[in-house]
């Protein structure tokens, strides 16, 4: 996986109503401003497009907690601001996960309100916006998670997580009988309850992100709505279903029918090794208990995701990617003739990943997000076209599209739609709902070669984005963030490459500033207009700091060329892109001061980090956060070896006795040049970060403390690779703002 650097009670959302009025004394953001923003979650739309359900997660700093609840708002005509937010009827803090049915009639989500996370059904009022009758669905002793509804609204298909050796969960009501059941609840009780707490391994992957995989696997169920039968769809099966994501979800969809579900499995043998996740359908009509036999539908050697079912029941699309082993290859957008049983890459000329879609109600459209210079711009494409998708919206980060419109509905505009409802976000503000209305499609841009081609228009007439929900308006109107700024430099090799900038609240051009020089981490990730909590740019420019922000080779957005260019490379075009940008901003914006520059990066980033601190002495201090030290040491601590193989050109014992030169595990080894260190460097690594094992940062620290260049470790026993919670992030903040100002701050003269 890639080292990536980067949701209460009764009370009434803020500004629900609508926007704010601008206060006219405006302060700097803080980080107690930061915990108080309120966090948008998974939404939902009511098949109408009348009504918006999501999840809000509330910090509570003082208690160290984070509470997610449920919220519902009406959907109002364009150009009006949505409706009064209010709370879900029925739901309580916790709960998470809500969807209508594809009736509209009923809302599901997920609660633990009595003990275990279980499916719960309520019964909603289209007029009113109103839900109630809440009712407790399933009661398996492994939990749910990932609800989905059937399209037919009979039944609901879940994940579960279960031991493949136990009989196979058959419950035939919601009392949650069954022996498999039993065998479960009693193997999870007897773990429990164990004083021994070794464990024996006998395969790869015993560990992952930032826990020990244990004997469970994921699992798909399937729940009737009426009587709270239960079966395990994937019986026996020693694999996950779906394998692991970031993004979560239960990688599955459910034909229009009902009668048939594609999911998306892992079946090589050692999946430490294998980005082939495949597509499978499942005959859902098979008699309960029957063992049904998945077919698999993909054919490409790479990773295979997303799969959805056209409105109209005849075509399968999916996300896909051509090469194996490669998690950052292209993600294609694919089709699957389920008449025909042919397959096609739908944009074979798009050089952008697609990184989400959803299909139109007419079945011939399908709209889809994609990085693009540092923005999730949303596209359209017609089945029956060729070229390129056409741009539909940009100057945000899109994502969760929602499209309102029904199946061949005769109101509906020639793009089979009556408007979008998406998430979106920007660098100066956090997560909110939009409106994305049809606009004027005569004008409109497509993509030629990477460039905006226009199409009926001397200008791009960009879609009118209303905004829904306001969950922080009232406070972000009180604090002065700067607009995120783009730059383009040249690379040596004549590449062009992008670069961001944030200035600091209080701006004065005449003045000097210090900089804080962002390295992002993936190394297949990008910087750009959006919103972070964990690294946060317009905080870290809050206290009179200029941010910079470079996209290196490597990056996502500029075609895969470009993200290839990071392979087998990793100290190589990367850094030199990064010094080039930082030499452009230089010489380009008067008002830094070139003199107090300090380098901070995470995964990746605290790669590249380290790296820096062998190969130039131009910055004043560095912060390194959960960062790769040494290559050969990290390859025999992490757990997704696909990616060390990949982009190290193999394992570490095949460039053996060949000159360093020649060892890409030893070429790019920040360990190697330690005796260039001088820079004065905050180190920052967690005991349960299983990607980069903390022993990566205690190299490093070791090295440091010997070489006796000043250093500091800053060691998080309860986090992963990511500081998730409230406190610990509070004292991320504080120790790396406080070593940058130590070095480079305002007050310092040398």
């Amino acid at each position: 996986m890639r080292f990536h650097v980067f949701v209460l009670g009764a009370v009434v959302l803020a500004a629900a109503a609508g926007p704010v009025v601008a206060q006219s004394a405006k302060r700097p953001m803080t980080f107690d401003d930061l915990m108080k923003m309120r966090r948008l979650g998974d939404t939902d739309v009511s098949p109408d497009g009348k009504w918006l359900v999501y999840s809000v997660t509330d910090v509570d700093l003082a208690k160290n907690t984070k509470t997610a609840t449920l919220w519902i708002q009406q959907v109002s005509p364009e150009k009006e601001a949505g409706g009064e937010a209010k709370r879900l009827e029925g739901t309580e803090p916790g709960d998470g996960g809500a969807k209508f049915s594809h009736d509209g009639k009923r809302i599901l989500y997920l609660s633990s309100r009595e003990g275990g996370q279980q499916v719960w059904v309520e019964d909603f009022d289209g007029a009113a916006g109103t839900a109630e009758t809440p009712k407790k669905l399933s009661a398996i002793s492994t939990e749910a998670d990932n609800a989905l509804w059937a399209p037919d609204g009979k039944s609901i298909v879940f994940t579960s997580a279960v031991y493949p050796d136990c009989p196979a969960i058959v419950v035939t009501d919601a009392a949650g009988a069954g022996a498999g059941n039993t065998c479960n609840a009693e193997r999870d009780k007897a773990l429990a309850d164990s004083k021994v707490k070794a464990r024996i391994f006998d395969h790869l992957m015993y560990k992952h992100w930032n826990a020990f995989t244990g004997d469970k696997r994921s699992h798909l169920f399937q729940l009737t709505v009426d009587g709270g039968a239960v079966r395990d769809l994937t019986p026996k099966d020693g694999h996950d279903v779906p394998p692991f994501s970031l993004e979560g979800g239960c990688g599955c969809a459910i034909s229009p029918d009902s009668n048939e579900l594609a999911f998306t499995e892992n079946l090589d043998e050692e999946p430490a090794i294998s980005t082939n996740a495949d597509i499978f359908t499942l005959d859902l009509t098979t008699v309960t208990g029957a063992k049904a036999k998945p077919v698999k539908v993909s054919t490409s050697p790479g990773g295979d995701f997303s799969p959805a079912y056209s409105p109209d029941g005849k075509y399968l699309a999916w996300r896909s990617q051509a090469r194996a082993g490669y998690e950052s290859d292209k993600f294609r957008l694919v089709l699957y003739d389920r008449g025909s049983k042919s397959t096609k890459d739908l944009l074979p000329n798009f050089d952008n990943w697609v990184d989400e879609f959803a299909w139109a109600p007419s079945s011939q459209e399908i709209f889809l997000t994609s990085g693009h210079r540092g923005e999730a711009d949303i596209y359209v494409w017609n089945l029956t076209t060729t070229g390129q998708p056409m741009l539909w919206s940009r100057g945000a980060e899109f994502s969760d599209l929602h499209l309102i419109g029904k199946p061949y509905a005769p109101n509906l505009s020639e793009w089979g739609i009556a408007g979008i409802v998406a998430s979106s976000m920007k660098a100066d503000r956090p997560t909110e709902v939009v409106q994305v209305s049809l606009g004027d499609t005569t004008k409109r841009l497509v993509y030629e070669r990477g460039e905006p081609v226009e199409t009926g228009s001397q200008e791009l007439a960009e879609s009118m984005i209303q905004q829904i929900t306001h969950l922080n308006d009232r406070l972000l109107s009180s604090l002065e963030i700067s607009k995120l700024e783009s730059f383009w430099f040249t690379a040596e090799d004549k590449t062009k490459v992008q670069g961001f900038l944030i200035k600091p609240p209080g701006f004065d051009a005449s003045r000097k500033y210090p900089v804080k020089f962002l390295i992002h981490g993936g190394p297949q990730g990008a910087w750009g207009d959006s919103w972070s909590y964990r690294w946060n740019a317009e905080l870290l420019a809050a206290n009179g700091y200029v941010v910079i922000m470079i996209n290196p080779r490597g990056s996502t957005g500029y075609g895969q060329a470009f993200v290839d260019g990071v392979n087998g490379d990793w100290g190589g075009k990367p850094f030199t892109d990064l010094m080039l940008g930082l030499d452009y901003a230089e010489k380009t914006y008067p008002f830094i001061d070139k003199s107090r520059e300090c380098a901070l990066g995470a995964s990746y980033g605290g790669y590249m980090a380290n790296w820096v601190l062998g190969h130039t002495n131009r910055f004043k201090c560095i912060v390194t956060h959960d960062g790769m030290f040494n290559p050969e040491s990290a390859y025999g601590s992490t757990e997704e070896l696909w990616f060390n193989e990949w982009e190290f050109k193999g394992k570490p014992w095949d460039s053996y006795g060949k000159p360093d030169a020649e060892n890409p595990y030893r070429k790019w080894a920040p360990m190697l040049y330690a005796k260039n260190f001088k820079t004065p460097t905050l180190v920052i690594h967690s005991q349960l970060d299983y990607r980069l094992d903390v022993s990566e940062g205690y190299q490093l620290f070791t090295t440091l403390q010997r070489l006796k260049v000043p250093s500091k470790m800053l060691y998080f026993p309860d986090e992963g690779h990511w500081v998730m919670k409230p406190q610990n992030s509070e004292l991320w903040y504080k120790t790396v703002n406080a070593w940058v100002d130590e070095w480079i701050g305002q007050g310092r003269k040398d």
